[in-house]
């Protein structure tokens, strides 16, 4: 199996890197956080002008392919900036569900506003105590008067705070974790009875708990068949966690490299604690798991791009996101301790990093439960 490159797939890691290393520096990255839209507006611009915000979007829908790969290269650079921008919200999660169910209709309306740098979606799927079950889904849409009513609550909406519509996914029939009966729709941010709170997550980044209390939309606003929009959910998430592997592996890659670097210049009894043989040991370590965690990232992505079963797609992002929640705990803690008390310091860019990768580690399903997800997968075979 070739893991290379291919040119294209090349020169967009070297555009990515470039735009990381001379515009978003640490303290760059800290002051946009902090603004009030936690993003940079001139930078989702800029993503629009060189085409990032096209990749993971089919050529059918004005996009550069919807290449795993291509997605892969540009969120592992992405990473190892920390980037708060919300590409993975907006474009990934909320841009590639509006791609799989809309309607020719409303692709055309919304898709080419998205990839121009003019819309700002996101995706309202978990549910207080849905854990990581796509089909807890308790949010109600019924049917009055030609028209749909939806009551219930969000959390954990990323980009929530910034997004002019949201992409609600609700149920109109069965119980609860029902894979059937669920719909997805278009909301307005702003619609009668969306209430929105914002608050920082633990990686920097915005989200939002929405409250939807009796609003009234249209039923044109219901994204494919009514109650049939579950597994194009799930591949989208499945997508979106390979993403998230890929944007951990490119914070590994740094957390392990200002890891050497810090043991080259730290003295303890006279002498570089890089030269003691046990940290090496450890540092070893660390290096193996990020080069485990890039290769199942890589196998997962290729994966996708395949003509493969949508069941053998979905084990393949289970048992990457698996592998890499353990060298996320593994890396991330070794890291920290090489530093010592100073790895936990705001004024440190390493205790971001960690943080950034905790979060991801938690994102879309932990390790454990993506090794059972990936066993269960397995077992049906």
């Amino acid at each position: 199996m070739d893991f290379s490159y291919s040119e294209e797939q090349q020169m967009l890691k070297e555009s990515v890197g470039k735009f990381v290393q001379q515009q978003y520096d640490f303290d760059t990255r800290n002051r946009i956080a902090a603004g009030g839209t936690g993003y940079s507006e001139e930078n989702w611009k800029l993503f629009a002008e060189l085409g990032w915000l096209t990749v993971p979007f089919s050529e059918a829908d004005g996009g550069f392919g919807d290449s795993a790969v291509d997605l892969m290269v540009m969120m592992e650079e992405f990473g190892k900036a920390m980037l708060v921008e919300p590409y993975l919200a907006s474009v990934v999660l909320s841009g590639r569900l509006l791609a799989a169910l809309g309607s020719e209709r409303q692709k055309a309306e919304l898709l080419p506003m998205l990839m121009a740098g003019n819309l700002q979606l996101a995706c309202a799927w978990a549910e207080s105590g849905s854990r990581y079950n796509l089909a807890n889904v308790r949010l109600s849409a019924r049917s009055e008067g030609g028209r749909i009513i939806l009551d219930g609550t969000k959390v954990n909406v990323l980009n929530g705070p910034s997004a002019g519509k949201l992409l609600v996914t609700a149920r109109e029939s069965g119980g609860a974790a029902e894979r059937e009966g669920i719909s997805v729709f278009l909301v307005e941010r702003e619609a009668n009875g969306v209430h929105v709170r914002n608050y920082a997550n633990l990686d920097g980044g915005r989200a939002a708990k929405i409250t939807f209390s009796e609003v009234e939309i249209p039923e044109s606003a219901r994204l494919g068949a009514p109650g049939g929009a579950f597994e194009a959910l799930e591949q989208v998430v499945d997508h979106a966690t390979v993403a998230i592997c890929a944007q951990a592996v490119g914070a590994l890659d740094s957390l392990l490299q200002k890891t050497v670097e810090y043991s080259k210049t730290r003295k303890q009894f006279g002498a570089h604690i890089g030269s003691f043989q046990a940290l090496q040991h450890r540092m070893a370590d660390m290096f193996m798991e990020c080069q485990l965690a890039r290769s199942i990232t890589v196998m997962a992505a290729m994966q996708l791009d395949s003509s493969d079963s949508a069941h053998s797609k979905a084990a393949a992002a289970s048992a990457a996101k698996s592998r890499v929640g353990k060298a996320i705990r593994k890396v991330g803690q070794e890291a920290v301790q090489i530093h010592g008390g100073i790895g936990m310091t705001d004024e440190l860019d390493l205790a971001h990093l960690f943080r950034q990768v905790t979060g991801l580690e938690l994102l879309f399903g932990d390790a454990d439960f993506h090794t059972s997800r990936f066993a269960r997968l397995q077992a049906a075979v």
